[in-house]
């Protein structure tokens, strides 16, 4: 108990360093769809090169460490017979040798993997996808020595200075978005001048090495010697690999759906991957601020249920961590849903963007709505068997998921045309999640007992009635405003303000008559936070 303020304080600032890397990445999504042009050309070879290194990294190198790494440097850390500063230079070396060769060697193959992920690019996009790629494969070596820091300093209960870290990142990708509208960007593939070029090209890849440099002073101020070896052998790489493979199958099916769409997208039109890219990035905000902190707070909670086999306080948690979400996801749906135009001209239709792929953005992000709160769920149960100590079925439920993604996208790819078709990719999207929800909650049932299902049936009704009422007074509003005031930016903002106040309102109003206990719950706990 004599931890507990200390560990309250810990994930208070954790909270908030999520959501402040959250916003600002958001903040340097609209930077960057300012200066290149939602729907153009440019931004589509810009976002295709710059999600590569991501990708590639989260492959090679991004599964083994969720799954494996902080807990084997924690059994070093508690280890005396082990040198952990030792053990972890070993490790950050490996990671440097190994990422290094894949820079050098993805870097060779940039046109190839062009090729791959988006095949629909006329030679001009293609050509500057393949030189935008170069320049960002280093990114690959920056992820992986970022993530290693990080866990480095997570096994020595460093928990909130790697979460502040991205922020940096953000920073210098908006500084470089700016200062390409300063010097004359248009968003335009023709006009792009060499200088502009260089410009995005480092700057991008120097807002990640940026990230790596916080973690690296961060990581020498808690004493940690940040060096080298020529040997990094002696930490187990076969045993790693074995323990990653699960997680290493669930990361290559979900690179699979991302290769897929992207490809898919790529076909569709002119700046439909920047229009797909944008919404789902708009899509994850809410889950990222809202589920993400449920599940952060209620994990280690679960797992310690768990190792004690108290399955009736697995369930527990489980069913309040749906419902505190639930509360407040699924009026978040309703409004993606209801004004997903009028929301994305809002955000996006500045500088160089197109006004209608900022209305394109806005049916993709509307359609992914539907996927908000199945998304949600699904992966909040996920978090269960991760508690039971289980990594493969959720490692099976995620390449099951991501095969009916695949295989309703490919099937809508022969349906859908033009913009019509990235639409049906969210809409796909929707479809696989919450089967997988389904699916996730049977196993469940099986795996603990019960999963308070007569509850939640009840809870979600009434949260669906809420936001009903809510949702369809906004598509009111939506409809009389649109007709007054326009569908402008400035048009577009009274419609999103007005719908938005009426809407929280009524189903505030609602969720106090049908007796949404949680809503007040969580109102009640941010007070208390806060205080």
């Amino acid at each position: 108990m004599a931890d507990q303020p200390r560990l309250v304080r810990t994930g208070r600032a954790m909270a908030i360093a999520t959501i402040v890397s959250r916003v600002t990445g958001f903040v340097r999504t609209l930077a960057l769809v300012a200066a290149l042009g939602l729907g153009s050309r440019l931004l589509d070879a810009y976002t295709a090169a710059n999600v590569t290194p991501n990708t590639i990294y989260e492959l090679v190198f991004g599964g083994a460490l969720a799954s494996v790494l902080v807990p084997l440097l924690v059994r070093t850390a508690d280890d005396g017979d082990v040198d952990d500063d030792l053990f972890a230079q070993r490790l950050l070396s490996l990671v440097v040798y190994g990422l290094g060769a894949v820079v050098i060697i993805t870097i060779i193959a940039a046109p190839f993997i062009v090729d791959l992920y988006v095949p629909g690019f006329s030679p001009d996009q293609r050509h500057l996808a393949v030189v935008f790629t170069r320049y960002f494969m280093p990114q690959i070596l920056f992820y992986g020595v970022s993530a290693t820091l990080a866990a480095i300093l997570n096994a020595r209960s460093r928990f909130v200075s790697p979460m502040w870290a991205p922020v940096a990142n953000n920073l210098v990708v908006i500084a470089t978005a700016s200062v390409f509208l300063l010097i004359g960007g248009t968003g335009k593939l023709e006009s792009l001048t060499h200088v502009q070029m260089l410009l995005l090209s480092i700057g991008t890849s120097a807002g990640v090495a940026a990230q790596m440099i916080v973690l690296a002073a961060v990581s020498r101020r808690t004493g940690f010697p940040l060096r080298l070896r020529a040997d990094p052998r002696g930490i187990g790489v076969r045993r790693i690999v074995v323990l990653a493979g699960w997680t290493i199958a669930s990361v290559a099916a979900a690179q699979a759906v991302f290769i897929v769409i992207t490809r898919i997208a790529s076909q569709a039109g002119s700046g439909a991957v920047s229009v797909y890219s944008n919404a789902y990035t708009l899509f994850q905000l809410p889950y990222a601020v809202i589920a993400v902190t449920v599940i952060t707070a209620v994990l280690p909670r679960m797992s310690r249920a768990a190792a004690d086999r108290d399955l009736a306080r697995v369930t527990a948690d489980l069913s309040r961590s749906l419902r505190l979400t639930s509360v407040v996801l699924v009026p978040i749906a309703a409004a993606l849903i209801v004004l997903g135009p009028q929301l994305t001209t809002v955000l996006f239709a500045h500088g160089n963007a197109s006004p209608a792929a900022a209305h394109l953005t806005g049916a993709v992000l509307a359609a992914y709505g539907l996927a908000l709160v199945p998304f949600a769920g699904y992966q909040i149960m996920l978090r269960v068997f991760y508690a039971l100590g289980d990594t493969r079925t959720p490692a099976l439920l995620s390449v099951g998921v991501s095969a009916v993604t695949i295989a309703t996208c490919l099937a809508a790819a022969q349906l859908a045309l033009g913009p019509n078709l990235v639409i049906a990719i969210a809409a796909c999207s929707a479809i696989a999640y919450t089967a997988g929800l389904l699916v996730t909650a049977q196993l469940l049932r099986r795996r603990i007992g019960r999963v308070d299902g007569h509850r939640l049936l009840s809870t979600h009704t009434r949260i669906l009635a809420a936001a009903i009422v809510a949702g369809l007074a906004a598509f009111l509003v939506n409809r009389v405003l649109g007709t007054t005031v326009g569908t402008s930016w400035t048009g577009s903002l009274i419609t999103v303000c007005t719908a938005a106040a009426i809407g929280a309102a009524l189903y505030a109003l609602a969720a106090r008559v049908l007796r949404i206990t949680e809503l007040r719950a969580l109102t009640t706990a941010l007070r208390i936070n806060n205080t």
